[in-house]
């Protein structure tokens, strides 16, 4: 979904075409998977970064296209919501000292975005608080075809408004544009088809003490909903099921409903059976390497964790893990890749498919709701936890993943420090952010200005006052 496309409407013809090709394209994936070799190299590392842009006062500022033509960045490209941007970071070797470089080119990224917003900056921020409903319109998405046809493929499959309900709030709007309230930090790392499914897994099982120890998403509509609010949010706005029939299990952002047993083969295969196509943009030609329309569906959901084939390179695979929220700042973000990957190649080493995945799937959801605050369980210790004494137990064993994949200690050890003091003292982008708005007196948009020059200063967030 990183490209735009020539247009915006799509017969019945080119969905079924489009259908087809997919379903052919499924066999050649398999079969480069399937090539001895195929997909090594070094591991490496990588990002997105969402961004929110905002006006003086702290409010949503629909100025992207503006923006990105000042930047004149490759790194930076348009979201659905025009008051948001993304930033690709370039990727890494996870040897050595991956979290260091990471920070420094978000905070030198952040830093030049904020600089190119005429009359405010930018703020990475998992939901930013000021956000209205007013906010939500069809004007509100971003001038490019790929989300237009995004949305006449989701209303192709669902005529209901998307309903969204958490915790006392209920609100129903008719187009995706309810997507762009959610801003995230993408994490990519580079795996070899046979290590694929042990990665994965131990993806689906550390994302949730990770979570725990970072949520930035309180508030939404001015309401105080989840520690990480994004999670529901985006699984609603832009679910397509039909409301009366919910034919399939998992909606179109979903945390998965088992353990992958044999390959990314699987996930791709499933996205194939389940789910029909949004976006049926046909290639003319692809070479040896591609599968230009697989890769474009699978762009189309949104699984917290998926797989990522690229053809880069000869053709490689990635975890993408996608349900971390953006901030609050450079170093809190490097911080949070390096536990995750941490622990999820620490996790790799086991076999995961003994445990019970209802499990997982539940400290996960969980995490997103109570955060350093809710009940955790983990495969061989028994009962539950609460979180901040989890993530505690778990920072040694992702301190030896990272050692173990060739990360300095000092990389290592600096960032997962900054993990274990946030912990300890109980201070998320979420805690900061519900504090400083009672102390605001529930100035939402004060609370943003204060945020936002934290923020860009680059120190973490257990040290803001």
């Amino acid at each position: 979904m990183g490209r735009d496309l020539d247009k915006e409407r799509f017969t019945e013809a080119e969905f079924a075409a489009f259908g087809k090709r997919i379903r052919e394209q499924l066999g050649d994936l398999r079969e480069l998977l399937d090539t001895p070799g195929f997909g090594q190299g070094p591991t490496t590392i990588g990002a997105e970064l969402e961004l929110f842009l905002i006006d003086e006062r702290g409010r949503p500022l629909p100025r992207n296209s503006e923006v990105k033509e000042a930047l004149d960045d490759p790194r930076v490209v348009l979201e659905l919501g025009r008051f948001n941007l993304e930033i690709n970071l370039t990727p890494t070797p996870l040897a050595g000292e991956p979290f260091e470089r990471m920070s420094a080119e978000v905070q030198e990224t952040i830093t030049k975005v904020d600089g190119a917003v005429e009359g405010g900056g930018a703020l990475p921020i998992g939901i930013l608080p000021t956000l209205d409903a007013g906010h939500f319109t069809v004007g509100a998405m971003s001038d490019q075809n790929r989300y237009r046809a995004m949305s006449r493929g989701i209303r192709r499959l669902r005529l209901e408004p998307f309903l969204v309900k958490i915790e006392d709030l209920e609100l129903a709007v008719e187009d995706v544009i309810l997507e762009a309230a959610n801003t995230s930090w993408q994490v990519h790392i580079r795996t070899p088809p046979e290590e694929f499914a042990r990665l994965f897994n131990a993806a689906q099982l550390a994302v949730g003490p990770v979570l725990a120890a970072c949520g930035n998403s309180p508030f939404f509509l001015g309401r105080r909903l989840w520690e990480e609010t994004r999670i529901a949010l985006m699984e609603e706005a832009v679910d397509d099921r039909d409301v009366e029939r919910r034919e399939r299990r998992d909606g179109r952002v979903t945390f998965g409903s088992d353990w992958v047993r044999e390959g990314a083969h699987e996930l791709f295969e499933r996205y194939v059976r389940d789910y029909e196509p949004i976006v049926p943009a046909l290639s003319e030609k692809a070479e040896r390497y591609d599968v230009p329309e697989l890769r474009l569906h699978q762009g189309t959901i949104w699984q917290w964790n998926r797989p990522v084939y690229d053809p880069a390179d000869g053709g490689h695979l990635r975890v993408e893990m996608r349900a971390l929220p953006a901030g609050p700042s450079c170093a809190d973000m490097a911080a949070n890749t390096a536990f995750l990957l941490g622990l999820t190649l620490s996790q790799s080493r086991r076999d995961l498919t003994g445990y019970r995945f209802a499990q997982a799937y539940q400290n996960f959801y969980r995490a997103a709701m109570d955060g350093l605050d809710a009940k955790l369980s983990w495969p061989g210790w028994e009962g539950e936890f609460e979180a901040a004494e989890l993530v505690l137990a778990l920072l040694p064993e992702a301190r030896e993943g990272l050692l173990a994949a060739g990360v300095s200690a000092h990389d290592a050890d600096r960032s997962l420090e900054v993990i274990a003091q946030r912990t300890r003292l109980r201070r998320t982008g979420a805690a900061w952010q519900r504090e400083t708005l009672a102390r605001f007196d529930g100035d939402r948009e004060r609370l943003v200005r204060r945020y936002r020059e934290l923020a860009l200063s680059g120190t973490p967030v257990h040290v803001w006052p």
